[in-house]
């Protein structure tokens, strides 16, 4: 059995943000299965996703000193400059980190391990609204 949803997220501030629990308030209005994929996609090309500690806010600090150490803004060798100094470093760890996530589902809910959470990797000033697809595969509940 084959399902999809779109939900929005709001806007939120530069940095990673977990997300998990819109993720899992999604799975919940879908048809349970009891085992299948749950395929995440990220409809952005400056935002990103994923999977890391969802405890110790510290890390999800980190992460953003971190990719923002990396992938610096105002490089005189960036060209697509046309929507700001953030934007072409946006275009850049959106793609070193991805935009999209597939997490098994056991028993109706995302299987991720103790300590891992789903993050919306948000790498503008003002990235706005961020659309994301679902789309869940598996074995209906009996």
């Amino acid at each position: 059995m084959w399902q999809q949803v779109e939900i929005q997220l709001p806007a939120m501030r530069r940095g990673f943000h977990l997300i998990t629990d819109q993720i899992e308030a999604a799975l919940r209005n879908m048809s349970p299965v009891s085992i299948g994929l749950l395929h995440v996609q990220l409809l952005h090309t400056s935002a990103s996703l994923s999977i890391n500690e969802n405890a110790d806010p510290s890390v999800r600090r980190d992460m953003e000193r971190y990719f923002s150490h990396m992938v610096p803004e105002n490089q005189p060798y960036y060209e697509h400059v046309y929507e700001g100094s953030d934007d072409m470093p946006a275009h850049i760890k959106a793609s070193l980190l991805g935009s999209s996530l597939t997490i098994p589902i056991r028993d109706k809910r995302l299987y991720l391990g103790v300590w891992q959470g789903a993050y919306l990797g948000e790498h503008r000033d003002h990235g706005g609204v961020r659309c994301i697809v679902l789309t869940l595969q598996g074995e209906p509940c009996k």
